[in-house]
């Protein structure tokens, strides 16, 4: 199994940054890919950034990298998700995912609680 934890949420001002973090455990050996992944209230959930778990291959969607960078730090086994330039529309729960499979984006065989990003303008 795999654990997945989010933090690094709050509220920012809009074109404010923040960077997301997420720390896996247990057996990260097995995994193969791992993204972010947002849902606004009263919206569905939808794909952000993912990249291998090993290596240095990234997938966003859409022009999301303009904004948005998926980084990995090896030695802590946590994946980082750097956001700047924030608009009011990217207020949602941010989610990490994981796949055992290297697909891009992950479909998500293990995910974690969310962490809240609020965007004020």
């Amino acid at each position: 199994q795999v654990q997945l934890v989010e933090s690094g949420g709050g509220l920012v001002q809009a074109g404010g940054s923040l960077r997301l973090s997420c720390a896996a455990s247990g057996r990260t050996l097995s995994i193969g890919a791992v993204g972010w992944f947002r849902q606004a209230a009263g919206k569905e959930r939808e794909f952000v950034a993912a990249r291998a778990w090993t290596g240095s291959a990234t997938y966003y969607v859409g022009s999301m990298n303009d904004r948005f960078t998926i980084s990995k730090d090896n030695a802590k086994n946590t994946v980082y998700l750097q956001m700047d330039s924030l608009k009011p529309e990217d207020t949602a729960v941010y989610y990490c995912a994981a796949d055992k499979e290297r697909r891009l984006p992950p479909l998500g065989d293990y995910w974690g609680q969310g962490t809240q990003v609020t965007v004020s303008s």
